[in-house]
């Protein structure tokens, strides 16, 4: 077997916001595995910034799988510390054991026979492009909506937010807001309390990770239901999982498998999830259609209910055709059109 990796620079269609910072580009890694006549392709997607990886761990991981994968298939575990490469590496093996089509999952989704409902993802920036982008999303179909907030003064994103509440009833249109951990503890359970005169289905992440108590606390307290997603960054150990969830005791998971440790790190979390009726979805993370369409197919297979966040491939200039397209609020797979794989070029070889 023959392993090569290629860096490649996915550049925003309009810098993407968020409580953090913007991005304007963001970096993956495709991981090829070759063997006799079959290639299969999977995607390693850190976020500088979010990721427990650095960039340089990454590369210093595809080096030690490019001189000999063996290892690395037969104990995962080893990548245990680097989700986004152990994601990368789970899924370019399912693709070379499926015939490098990258059908990784073959169902009524791959068939183009069904489609899965996805949240719209408003994007932080001034209150006029976020109002714009909210009209866009409606006007296209989406009954789930999702706002990133955090950046402007909180009043004004409630005002955002009135706003739609008054025009669409909870019966026509949910609502998951992100605070992406930008709540102080004093102050989080007074702005849940206003958020909640809205009929919010979630929010994620309102305090910043790694403060249980208090976590746990407004798990308990609070009148809007609270989703973890920053907060299981780093939590790979069985028991540590077991660990953070007894303690928080959340209503809902956030799962990104190129933040939690592939397939096998999230199904790991949704098996205890389920455990303790702790509900959950599954998001991308920014990827490009190479790491959407894996991520895609095995949401499909999950059976998960309501509205995953996977429509985030339009985001890109430079990103790679595929089957993938969203019609309404669905995420669809046209079997009929094939994935261009050109810009998929590595250059390094072991």
């Amino acid at each position: 077997m023959i392993a090569q990796y290629q860096k490649y620079e996915l550049q925003f269609k309009q810098a993407a916001g968020t409580s953090r910072g913007v991005y304007k580009t963001r970096p993956v890694w495709f991981l090829l595995l070759n063997e006799g006549k079959q290639t299969g392709i999977g995607e390693c997607a850190p976020l500088p910034g979010l990721s427990t990886e650095t960039p340089e761990e990454v590369e210093t991981a595809l080096k030690s799988i490019g001189q000999d994968p063996k290892p690395f298939l037969k104990n995962p575990e080893l990548l245990q510390a680097i989700p986004s490469v152990r994601f990368g590496l789970e899924t370019a093996l399912l693709d070379l054991q499926n015939g490098g089509t990258q059908t990784l999952f073959p169902s009524a989704f791959t068939q183009g026979k069904e489609g899965i409902p996805i949240n719209g993802l408003i994007w932080m920036g001034t209150a006029e492009h976020m109002q714009n982008q909210i009209q866009s999303k409606l006007q296209s179909g989406y009954r789930c909506i999702k706002l990133k907030i955090g950046a402007l003064h909180f009043d004004k994103e409630l005002e955002l937010l009135q706003g739609i509440r008054h025009q669409y009833p909870a019966s026509q249109i949910i609502l998951r807001v992100d605070a992406n951990g930008a709540f102080k503890p004093e102050e989080a359970i007074d702005k849940l309390n206003r958020l909640a005169t809205l009929n919010l289905h979630s929010i994620e992440q309102p305090l910043a990770a790694r403060q249980w108590t208090a976590m746990h606390e407004l798990c308990q307290q609070a009148p809007v239901p609270i989703a973890l997603d920053e907060e299981l960054i780093g939590i790979n150990a069985l028991a540590d999982k077991e660990q953070l969830l007894d303690t928080i005791q959340p209503q809902y998971l956030v799962l990104k498998p190129s933040l939690h440790g592939g397939f096998a790190g999230c199904s790991e979390w949704i098996e205890l999830a389920n455990q303790r009726s702790i509900g959950w979805w599954i998001t991308s993370y920014l990827e490009s259609n190479i790491g959407l369409n894996a991520i895609a197919q095995w949401t499909f297979t999950l059976q998960a209910t309501g509205h995953q966040g996977l429509g985030t491939g339009q985001l890109f200039t430079n990103n790679m055709d595929s089957p993938l397209e969203i019609r309404g609020e669905k995420l669809w797979f046209d079997p009929d059109k094939p994935f261009d794989l050109s810009q998929v070029t590595p250059h390094t070889e072991f």
